[in-house]
């Protein structure tokens, strides 16, 4: 598989808005409507990427973007941290999406797998995430990928899943990235 993971660019906003219009729109017709519903702007990329706080990521094959997830220092406000482990310095994930043409080819997986590498490269000591507590939600596939559950809440009225992976305390030297 000719899968590539980069720092996503300004010139890569439209394309990953189309993929999470598109997966949006492939859980809206296979679940209904929900919190997974509403299309992803462009702008929403272009502000949430700030070197040393926050990065997306995308994945490419064939020099298409195929999948994307944002890291970042700040809490999202869905998140309680009281349900995680302790750290010192942990990273969020979230706004992961892969091309659903692309879904059960181990694009998912190999996203987080490069998500771990930048994270002990930021340095970071955990990744935590939510997950839709929902049929929509992507919970089992974090937990395949080596992700435990850390707590079940409801947020504005959208049940999640807490989850994080702990990383080794060893810190390796930064390599570039986000």
């Amino acid at each position: 598989m000719d899968l590539t993971f980069s720092d996503a660019t300004e010139a890569d906003g439209e394309a990953v808005a189309a993929l999470r219009a598109g997966a949006a729109s492939s859980l809206t017709a296979r679940f209904g409507p929900g919190p997974w519903s509403p299309p992803a702007r462009v702008a929403a990329l272009r502000l949430g990427t700030v070197p040393g706080r926050s990065c997306v990521r995308v994945g490419r094959r064939d020099g298409t973007v195929v999948s994307a997830l944002r890291l970042q220092t700040k809490k999202p406000w869905a998140i309680d941290v009281m349900r995680f482990s302790s750290a010192v310095r942990p990273l969020y994930l979230t706004d992961m999406v892969v091309d659903p043409a692309h879904q059960r080819l181990g694009l998912g997986r190999a996203a987080l797998d490069d998500a771990v590498r930048m994270a002990m490269a930021w340095p970071a000591d955990a990744i935590r995430l939510d997950a839709w507590d929902a049929a929509a939600g992507a919970g089992l596939f974090y937990e395949r990928c080596g992700y435990a559950e850390r707590g079940r809440v409801v947020y504005r009225g959208t049940p999640l899943i807490y989850y994080e992976k702990v990383l080794s305390r060893v810190v390796l030297e930064r390599r570039g990235g986000c």
